[in-house]
């Protein structure tokens, strides 16, 4: 009973805040809230807590292994006896595996699976979410392509998107992840959060745009108006050899903003300890504790996941992640859970310049709206991130 009235108390807090944020509180609309609320409890408790769904995730999981292992073959070649056969090295186990995942996709794409998959599901999303097939196709495909690849596909019709609509989009852009780099998470933990959040952050993507960017919805374009494809005619091996190269940069760019996040963590944490007693992220775990107990986290586990959740917020998900995978036995397993659900998205400011380079490159008026819209975007990601794990918590 404890755990339900505390479920409600931090919904109803969600829900409060979200409110006096909503850009047209008129327009909100109760039972698609409430239905899309229901949907997502069922989801996470069949994936997290059903024989079931821990089945299901099992197999992705081992699908996701193969690939894995497959990488590891590449990455050998190249680099030889320098990768290590029983260690853990982040480069070679977490970052080289994306430029395969990466090729995986750009064939899928290329034999048109891919949009016959998002277009489906497009279709199915926008019969239980209340908005409308732009935005639900918008979901699929940035959680498969990306959250910068993802607006080519609206190239020929960006610039009579309405605001309203190019804010739910770029949103739900910085609430999910790229498919890409899925794999590369559940290098770092436990496949079945990562799985799960990809779901129940498209959920609460939805419920967090009806309050917080609730609006009509306008007269929609065609899919034929749109193109997943290039907007060249390749070759397979053209294509091929650009989603290689497009995997490696990523991997590239990773690592590079982890050796920099993670460099000046420690130099923040060595600089606050010697003035203050205390390091940079303690202190974040103390200012971001009231958030940790709204998601239900133990009062023992609270500081430092306060910490983790800033950690996230102000660097990304895989510093926090990487954390969080060297402390796991100071964690109670319901904590985990929170934490590994929170930390799946590109909920993070430095998304902001990412979303912004990408519709710049499309359509510049668009993109000075979103920079524009920087903070309120990420505000309304963290609250997805906040959502799904609070839902996590409550089925587990």
């Amino acid at each position: 009973m404890l755990k339900i009235l505390h479920f409600l108390l931090a919904i109803t807090v969600i829900g409060i805040v979200l409110y006096l944020a909503s850009m047209n509180r008129k327009n909100i609309k109760i039972r698609f809230i409430i239905q899309l609320i229901i949907i997502e409890i069922i989801v996470a408790y069949f994936l997290l807590a059903s024989n079931g769904g821990k089945e299901i995730v099992q197999v992705i999981s081992l699908g996701f292994d193969y690939i894995m292992q497959y990488a590891t073959e590449g990455t050998k070649f190249v680099f030889g006896s320098v990768v290590p056969n029983d260690k853990f090295v982040f480069f070679f186990n977490v970052l080289m595996p994306i430029v395969l995942v990466s090729a995986l996709i750009g064939i899928l794409q290329y034999f048109k699976i891919l949009p016959l998959i998002i277009c489906g599901g497009g279709w199915l999303l926008s019969k239980i979410n209340g908005m409308g097939r732009l935005e639900s196709f918008n979901a699929l495909s940035s959680l498969i392509l990306g959250q910068s690849e993802n607006f080519i596909a609206y190239k020929n019709i960006l610039s009579q998107i309405s605001e309203q609509r190019m804010y739910t989009m770029a949103a739900t852009a910085m609430s999910t992840v790229s498919l890409a780099i899925v794999g590369s998470y559940m290098q770092i933990l436990d496949a079945q959060y990562i799985i799960a959040a990809l779901i129940l952050n498209m959920l609460s993507t939805f419920i967090v745009l009806h309050v917080l960017n609730p609006y009509n919805q306008e007269q929609e374009r065609s899919f034929e108006e749109m193109s997943l494809q290039s907007q060249h005619k390749q070759s397979f091996f053209e294509m091929l050899s650009e989603y290689i190269l497009d995997g490696f940069k990523i991997a590239i760019i990773v690592g590079a903003m982890l050796i920099g996040f993670i460099a000046l963590l420690a130099m923040l944490n060595g600089i606050f300890n010697a003035v203050f007693g205390i390091s940079f992220q303690a202190l974040l775990g103390y200012i971001f504790s009231p958030f940790a107990w709204i998601l239900g986290i133990p009062a023992s586990d609270m500081v430092q996941a306060g910490g983790i959740i800033a950690t996230k917020l102000v660097s990304n998900e895989f510093v926090a992640m990487l954390y969080l995978k060297d402390h796991l036995t100071d964690f109670s397993s319901h904590s985990i859970t929170v934490l590994s659900v929170f930390l799946v998205s590109f909920a993070n400011f430095g998304s902001i310049g990412i979303i912004v380079g990408a519709v710049q490159a499309l359509d510049t008026e668009r993109a000075k709206f979103v920079s524009r819209h920087g903070w309120r975007l990420v505000f309304g990601a963290t609250m997805v991130s906040f959502l799904s794990a609070l839902i996590a918590g409550f089925v587990v």
